[in-house]
């Protein structure tokens, strides 16, 4: 019998031998799986911090884009501005010096139509007046008058040039109206 108690013995230690060892490793397991996942969370955390990161950059650049996009948006109407202002004060210049008033005339009228043909090639129109009726939405009535010649609304004068830019109204024209 005591071949029979020692063999329940060993075979007593072997199991507790074997749940020991079970319980490490489902221990160990446990603690590399957790180091796993936490290392996958530190991951994607870097990564959400990074994209973050870029993102601000994207919307800072952009920004600084727009701002720069603001800033120099008429540097190509100013240069064909800076031509026109040149042609003006060579008019004088020359004008100063001959002290003939006809060419002084004649190179303003120049100068002026190089202007009409630069803000035409922008987009920009008159508003025609002549013969119209008054739209509150083209013109600017700042004064009326009673006239047997003109029809009620119909615009008598235009004091002041009205313009459009691509469609839109930049400038009211400055009128006297017809009212009845």
């Amino acid at each position: 019998m005591a071949d029979k108690e020692m063999k329940e013995e060993i075979v007593e230690e072997i199991i507790n031998d074997t749940e020991n060892k079970n319980e490490n490793i489902e221990t160990v397991s446990q603690e590399d799986e957790i180091k796993k996942l936490k290392g996958e969370v530190e991951d994607w955390k870097n990564s959400y911090l990074r994209k973050q990161a870029d993102f601000q950059n994207f919307t800072k650049r952009k920004e600084k884009e727009f701002d720069d996009l603001k800033a120099f948006a008429s540097e190509k109407v100013v240069v064909k501005v800076l031509d026109i202002i040149d042609n003006l004060e060579r008019a004088i210049a020359a004008s100063s010096e001959t002290k003939d008033f006809d060419s002084l005339v004649k190179g303003v009228e120049l100068t002026l139509s190089q202007m009409k043909s630069t803000v035409a090639s922008e987009g920009v129109e008159a508003i025609e007046t002549e013969k119209a009726t008054f739209d509150p939405h083209l013109h600017m009535a700042v004064s009326v008058e009673d006239s047997a010649d003109y029809a009620n609304d119909e615009i008598i004068a235009e004091f002041q040039k009205g313009y459009k830019m691509k469609g839109k109204v930049i400038r009211p024209s400055m009128v006297k109206v017809c009212k009845k």
